[in-house]
């Protein structure tokens, strides 16, 4: 028989499948939705205790709630450091109530079950995201009470609900309003795998955040990866692959206008940026899958176009273009004349969005970040991992690179040679690029063979009708041999830029200086796979 009200508590908590809610406490930082969330519960009878600043809010907003310190006996200290890390507050969350011995320890401690756990964590990404942030207020922000809760009440789903995310507030309330005040054991599953993602991101960011005070001379020894979704996708590669996004790109790539982003836009899009980027001329990038089609610098945006549209206008039907300037209106009409599937721009000058929106399924985006400033790690999946790198940042300037031939480059050649290797950087394995001055000319990429992707962007030349004589010519790597060279001197490139370091590197200098060609070694690879 049931003599005492802990007793009889403790019995109605949980019926079936169903979790009555009887008592909550709340603790959060996000205080969206949560009056409207917090006067539905009490409409149900449902206790509510509360911390610090939540407690203030909700008592100001005219609501009954009990203070934690009344339920631990014990103030708040240390500058709200504890307040509920304490025994009446974790068994209340922890007890496993079908357990006789949990439920006898309850009722000799005169501890009540806490059958929901409302909380969010500190701002600590927020706080970070700021300007010049100090280590000492990002270190406040690290919660420590919150996750101890959310993470007792997740491991406690049977008997306890855990709500992290101030977005499903209403679907909690319908859910009690059809079950008499309870939640259903596959909601709270659910709830709990929820908070297991919240915490983990949580310590992945402060993770992230520490290690990257120091510099880092090593990649870490356990990868952390944790990132919220930013959409779901139509679908990935192909219509039956199943994709999504997850990270900050929708922040520092705002669509402004058309069709959804599809896996394979998005994939362009950062190949276009990342090249665009490379460059502080007026410039103008147009890539078709993952491979810049033509790029090229000008005195200003519609001759940078103009050019780069020049290298191959075929395959830049239905492409990606990407620009570093205000998108002005005579380059807009530019691009407005053929098909292209995504605009990229930092801005869009005077009338430019009303003329691009007339189609209306193009996407308009405005890059919102320097990408020179990213130092993100570059991430690929493989069967049963992951491969991790750092970004391929490094910068080449003139006096840097090696002349190993007895013709040294002209200044014109000199330039080219400039502009073909930050091109190269950015095309697939094997390539080669032709350029001339601050233009590309033809491009070779993604070859098994360094002569044949040589062949592929002369043919491309040839087709766009565009002479190569007194080109530049660009290699990622090293000539194996010096027939990938002579093929490049044989259509008309007198200059050669490329990273040097085969064994038949004298060769290969030898056959340049037979053919009074200037060759500059670089010293770095640019392999991209």
């Amino acid at each position: 028989m049931l003599n005492t009200p802990e007793q009889r508590t403790l019995q109605s908590r949980e019926e079936g499948s169903l979790l009555k809610i009887q008592r909550a406490i709340v603790s959060v930082s996000e205080k969206r939705g949560l009056f409207e969330f917090v006067k539905a519960l009490q409409e149900f009878g449902v206790e509510i205790i509360s911390t610090g600043g939540t407690y203030k809010n909700l008592r100001d907003l005219g609501l009954q709630v009990t203070s934690v310190s009344e339920v631990t006996g014990f103030p708040e200290i240390l500058d709200g450091r504890v307040k509920t890390l304490h025994p009446n507050i974790h068994a209340g969350i922890l007890a496993v109530l079908d357990n006789p011995s949990h439920r006898n320890q309850l009722q000799e401690q005169k501890i009540q079950p806490i059958d929901l756990v409302v909380v969010n964590l500190y701002p600590f990404e927020e706080t970070i995201a700021k300007e010049n942030v100090h280590l000492d207020e990002a270190i406040e922000q690290i919660d420590i009470g919150g996750p101890a809760m959310v993470r007792a009440a997740a491991k406690n789903f049977r008997h306890t609900a855990v709500v992290v995310n101030p977005a499903l507030y209403g679907v909690i309330i319908e859910e009690m309003r059809e079950h008499q005040g309870g939640i259903t054991a596959q909601t709270r599953f659910q709830l709990a795998r929820a908070a297991f993602e919240h915490t983990a991101h949580y310590d992945s960011a402060v993770s992230q955040y520490l290690s990257g005070l120091t510099s880092r001379s090593q990649l870490p020894d356990a990868l952390t990866v944790s990132m919220r979704k930013a959409q779901d996708l139509r679908y990935g590669e192909n219509p039956h692959q199943n994709a999504a996004l997850y990270g900050k790109f929708n922040e520092h790539f705002k669509k402004l206008h058309g069709k959804e982003l599809s896996y394979n836009n998005i994939l362009d899009m950062n190949a276009a940026a990342l090249l665009c980027a490379e460059f502080d001329e007026p410039t103008a990038v147009i890539v078709k899958h993952n491979n810049p089609c033509g790029a090229a610098s000008g005195e200003n945006l519609l001759d940078a176009y103009q050019k780069a549209l020049a290298t191959d206008s075929k395959s830049a039907f239905g492409g990606i273009v990407c620009v570093n300037r205000t998108l002005d209106s005579d380059t807009a009409q530019a691009i407005n004349d053929i098909f292209t599937e995504v605009i990229i721009a930092p801005e869009y000058g005077g009338r430019v969005l009303e003329l691009l929106m007339k189609k209306k399924d193009r996407r308009l985006i405005q890059q919102a970040v320097n990408l020179r400033k990213l130092r993100d790690l570059e991430i690929r999946s493989v069967v049963g991992g992951l491969l991790a790198q750092d970004p391929d940042q490094h910068r080449l300037f003139p006096d840097q690179m090696k002349i190993v031939t007895k013709r040294k480059p002209t200044d014109d050649e000199l330039a080219s040679m400039m502009f073909a290797w930050k091109v190269a950087k950015h095309v697939k394995s094997n390539t080669i690029v032709y350029a001339r001055g601050d233009r590309t000319l033809g491009v070779g990429a993604g070859q098994m063979s360094r002569v044949d992707s040589a062949k592929i962007a002369a043919l491309k030349a040839a087709e766009a009708g565009l002479n190569l004589q007194g080109c530049a010519v660009a290699s990622d790597a090293f000539f194996p041999f010096a027939d990938g060279l002579l093929e490049a001197i044989k259509v008309g490139a007198t200059a050669v830029i490329q990273p040097g370091g085969s064994v038949r590197d004298e060769e290969v200098i030898k056959a340049a200086d037979e053919h009074n060609v200037a060759m500059a070694f670089t010293g770095i690879r640019h392999f991209r796979h």
